[in-house]
């Protein structure tokens, strides 16, 4: 090349560089946000999703853009969390969304609802079946965007001081027990008890309640449930497949450059993955050991499964004819729900049966 053609060479690439470096600065402001939890720390894998999104954003923006993470009730109490994002106290929040059914109940169905979608279909109604934007029209009216931040499968159906074979044995009984599945649960007889996690176990331990459910064997492993209660059912009927969601600030979230939305999309679908693949590693040998310590297995019976789906269609019903928003988001999950069982029941469900069956005998 000659001297003078390599010159205008050099001069055009620093030109561009000139002109492509303040775009990238621009691009890549220095953002500091602040994110509620509606879980205590010692929950590390239900409050650890929180944790990851604010490592995979950090690390993505090469600590550009910063996400501080807060316990529940170091801010606002773990119950309150999506009012402090939705009122700007904070940019985002980590809960669950049937926490919320005082607001609305259709919170909960992006959630978990009783009888719906296991966590496989949660995942795939919101990404693929149109639950993302029925969710977050719903979730507008609120001031927020939500986005699927962990799940953690099926979960267990709580831990009770005396056995329950029979519908009148729920009679009275007063239940720790979340959002809408607390409504569904008293047409059967419980008095429904909504307590933030931190909360249950003194609350069990005392007598003011009978009988509490959390999640699963890791998570009320930790929390003691089995020292002050003998009987662990299942399955968790309520919760086949909870999403926990991450919800932003809509006005914040607007206000982000589009390569740290697409960034912090990602890092909560990636938090997403964790906490299922965490709580099913984590799971089996929390069972083992809590059966290994006395702690007695017993499956709710036909009798109350079926008692508690017919309180749930009637619910629904209830609720869908003063609530358009439940009835346009409850008829949709549930249409998706019939579809995706009409496939599980011909691949997923037949070569778990058999390899379940395989497996006990040995």
């Amino acid at each position: 090349m000659k001297r003078r053609d390599f010159l205008k060479v050099s001069a055009a690439g620093a030109a561009a560089t000139a002109v492509a470096a303040p775009a990238i600065a621009q691009s890549s402001p220095e953002i500091k946000w602040r994110l509620t939890s509606s879980f205590p720390k010692s929950l590390d894998t239900i409050y650890g999703g929180a944790d990851q999104v604010a490592k995979y954003v950090a690390e993505m923006t090469d600590n550009k853009f910063q996400i501080q993470v807060f316990a529940a009730g170091e801010i606002v109490p773990g119950l309150q969390a999506l009012d402090a994002t939705s009122n700007g106290t904070v940019e985002m929040c980590h809960t669950v969304s049937y926490y919320y059914v005082g607001k609305d109940p259709t919170f909960a169905i992006y959630a978990s609802v009783p009888f719906g979608l296991n966590a496989r279909m949660q995942n795939s109604w919101w990404y693929q079946g149109g639950g993302e934007a029925l969710g977050n029209e719903f979730f507008k009216k609120f001031g927020v965007i939500g986005f699927p931040c962990g799940n953690t499968g099926t979960q267990m159906g709580g831990w009770f001081r005396k056995e329950i074979k029979t519908v009148a044995d729920l009679s009275g009984l007063k239940f720790r027990i979340g959002g809408i599945a607390g409504q569904v649960l008293q047409k059967v007889g419980v008095v429904p008890q909504q307590l933030a996690g931190g909360d249950i176990y003194p609350a069990l331990e005392k007598g003011t309640i009978d009988a509490a459910e959390w999640v699963g064997p890791y998570d009320d492993e930790k929390l003691g449930f089995q020292k002050v209660a003998k009987y662990y059912y299942y399955p968790g009927f309520w919760e086949g497949g909870p999403t926990v969601h991450a919800y932003c600030n809509l006005e914040k979230w607007n206000a982000l450059p589009k390569n740290y939305q697409a960034i912090l999309t990602n890092a909560t679908a990636n938090a997403n993955s964790w906490m299922a693949a965490r709580y099913d590693m984590q799971n089996p040998s929390a069972l083992k050991r809590l059966v290994a310590s006395g702690t007695q297995l017993r499956p709710f019976t036909n009798e109350v499964l079926e008692a508690c789906l017919k309180a749930t269609n009637e619910l629904w019903g209830e609720i869908s004819a003063k609530n358009a928003d439940f009835k346009k988001s409850i008829d949709a999950m549930q249409a998706y729900r019939s579809d995706q069982y009409l496939w599980w029941q011909v691949a997923e469900y037949t070569f778990d049966s058999f390899m379940i069956r395989s497996r006990t005998r040995g």
